[in-house]
């Protein structure tokens, strides 16, 4: 293998695309990374939407992919590197949180509220074992479009990672939108890693080896501080 395809969606502050449409995100920039001590020529940002990441990787159309959930469902489609962040859930809210919100319980609560997620994010079933009807539960496709849906009061919050969030809300302040930490009483903090298809398990290896030697370490922690990440968070996958 000469090349590194890398599957990414616009999810800051882990990827998303500038005014020149460079590729950005702290995944990004690890995924370059690991490329470049593999040894690999190229590497190549491929934009797409969640509901594609895992099967692109099985048709082989990338390599790797952006950080995921790790979960038992997703290992029995593709493999696993070790985690490279370990993250608390959140839900983007309207300003001041009207609704009163302080994690999935209180949807659950109030039969009335509406909750977005991406389709087939670990959200979507974290809701429903903290009590939330499926009635009351709204997919997309897209970070932007759940958020929208808040700001338009389709849905009344919209979960996914507090980090992503925060990361969309940096580079959208305009939005008259909030951020609910959901706590870790409710919901412990979850692992994610870089997904690759099941064939590979020698590269596999050879990116964990990178990985551990890469984690924790001043590059890595100068580089996640750029995205607003603790040294506490970095701490939980070293």
């Amino acid at each position: 293998m000469t090349a590194m395809k890398f599957a990414f969606l616009e999810e800051p502050p882990f990827c998303f695309t500038d005014g020149s449409s460079e590729v950005s995100g702290c995944d990004v920039e690890l995924a370059q990374r690991v490329s470049g001590m593999l040894g690999l020529r190229d590497f190549t940002a491929i934009g797409t939407e969640f509901a594609e990441l895992l099967p692109g990787l099985v048709n082989g159309r990338w390599t790797m992919t952006t950080g995921l959930f790790v979960s038992d469902e997703r290992r029995q489609i593709v493999d696993f590197t070790r985690p490279i962040w370990s993250l608390q859930d959140g839900l983007l809210v309207m300003q001041g949180n009207p609704c009163g919100f302080d994690g999935y319980q209180s949807i659950a609560k109030n039969p009335t509220a509406l909750i977005g997620v991406i389709t087939d994010q670990v959200q979507h079933l974290t809701a429903l074992r903290n009590g939330v009807s499926p009635n009351q539960i709204r997919p997309f496709a897209t970070q932007a479009d759940a958020a929208r849906a808040v700001a338009d009061g389709v849905v009344h919050a919209y979960a996914s990672v507090a980090m992503a969030h925060r990361g969309y809300l940096a580079r959208r302040p305009e939005m008259p939108l909030g951020l609910v930490e959901i706590a870790a009483a409710e919901k412990q903090p979850s692992a994610g890693a870089f997904a690759i298809a099941k064939e590979n398990a020698g590269l596999l290896q050879r990116i964990d080896d990178c990985l551990d030697e890469l984690l924790g370490g001043d590059w890595h922690r100068r580089m996640m501080a750029r995205y607003e990440f603790s040294d506490s968070d970095i701490d939980r996958v070293v």
